[in-house]
């Protein structure tokens, strides 16, 4: 075949038309929009896409078999076996469980608990003696009853409770161990009924009362109950703790009543005039007042039990008083003594005298009739009697006492 004009199709058989060197007709023009038509190259062989190195999969780490359970692998020949599980991505694998690793360590220094526990044992057995678990128990069965309220409060406030437990452990150091108080005649004091302990004040600072509280507890199991002044229960803290302590108002009513009841009463008629005396006029008694003390026990027919104590004028030496100070602080006296005001604080650590604590025989009242009480001689006499007993017993300590402070 010899050379033959090739002819594109959409020219209509015209040559030139198509071949680029005139004008595209209208239907070309309309079908490439106003772009000119371009001359397409021929199609290239598209070279294969390369392939991706394909990563095999992570297989989760096998966790080591229960031993306790039973394994039941499905078999791999019948016709019912399951597909075999695809394999899981990282992503979706399960994290391993941590596990502990027990290690013998080396002590790092500290004091084990043990060692802790013993140590505390050893010191409450030291300090409380071998009954100090028993100890404990009741302490915090005496929280448990001050918390639901499961205690009781006679009529006059008194706790026998707090006064036993608290008030009377906090004394009883100081006069065993401080003061070395010896107690005598002990006997003289009835175990039941009622009974007025009458004895001297001194020492500055009350206290006398506090020891002859303790002494009576321990030697006959009673609790003395005083009678106080009204300065005591005006004050905010000491008020409070004098009435759960088994304290009273000073009056004939109240005296009357507790003894009627059959409490052991305490008074000390000196008042504010024994505590306040100088020591120039140590161990000689002041005036006891109007005998109200012998009208309350004859009227209810109960014996009277001087009471003699020597050393409490040596723990606070009064030399001075600042009455203007005094007055303007409402109280009867302010005490100045060798070591105070002049050491501070440390001033009213009193002296470690010794001391001696006497009851002497009981005046009987029940022999009086009803109206002895109104008889304003027959008080006198008794009041008298009481005073002289206890001035002779306190002359007769003194002189059987070896030192002040021994």
């Amino acid at each position: 075949m010899g050379d033959a004009e090739v002819i594109p199709l959409g020219t209509r058989g015209k040559p030139g038309r198509g071949t680029g060197s005139g004008k595209p007709s209208s239907a070309a023009r309309s079908l490439a929009g106003s772009t000119p038509a371009r001359k397409k190259a021929a199609p290239r062989p598209t070279p294969p896409a390369p392939t991706e190195p394909v990563e095999p999969p992570v297989e989760p780490p096998v966790e080591p078999p229960d031993e306790t359970a039973d394994l039941h692998l499905p078999s791999q020949s019948g016709p019912e076996a399951p597909p075999a599980p695809e394999p899981a991505t990282p992503e979706q694998a399960p994290a391993p469980e941590p596990r502990l690793e027990v290690r013998d360590r080396e002590p790092t220094g500290g004091i084990p608990v043990g060692d802790w526990l013993q140590a505390l044992t050893s010191a409450a057995a030291e300090v409380f003696g071998d009954r100090w678990e028993q100890r404990l128990a009741e302490f915090l069965a005496f929280l448990r009853r001050r918390v639901t309220g499961e205690f009781e409060v006679d009529e006059y406030g008194f706790d026998a409770e707090v006064t036993e437990r608290f008030l009377l452990a906090t004394v009883r150091p100081l006069a065993q161990k401080w003061f070395r108080v010896e107690v005598r005649g002990a006997e003289n004091i009835p175990t039941d009924g009622g009974a007025l302990v009458v004895s001297n004040h001194s020492g500055t600072i009350p206290l006398d009362g506090l020891v002859s509280m303790v002494s009576i507890h321990d030697s006959t199991g009673r609790n003395l109950r005083p009678l106080g002044a009204d300065l005591v229960f005006r004050m905010p803290i000491f008020g409070e703790l004098a009435r759960k302590g088994g304290a009273t108002l000073a009056c004939n009513e109240d005296a009357q009543r507790m003894l009627a009841g059959g409490e052991l009463v305490g008074v000390w008629p000196e008042g504010f005039k024994g505590i306040g005396k100088p020591y120039s006029d140590r161990y000689k008694l002041q005036r006891f007042g109007r005998g109200g003390f012998v009208s309350a026990a004859i009227r209810t027919g109960v014996p009277i039990i001087p009471c003699s104590v020597v050393g409490a004028e040596e723990i606070y030496p009064l030399v001075g008083n600042v009455p203007s100070l005094a007055r303007l602080l409402g109280v009867p006296y302010i005490p100045i003594t060798p070591f105070f005001p002049l050491l501070g604080p440390l001033g009213m650590v009193p002296l470690p005298s010794k001391w001696l604590i006497e009851f002497g025989e009981p005046i009987r009242t029940d022999a009086y009739d009803g109206g002895a009480a109104d008889d304003p001689m027959l008080v006198f006499n008794v009041t008298d009697q009481v005073r002289e007993t206890i001035q002779q017993t306190l002359y007769t300590l003194l002189m059987q006492r070896r030192s002040v402070f021994y």
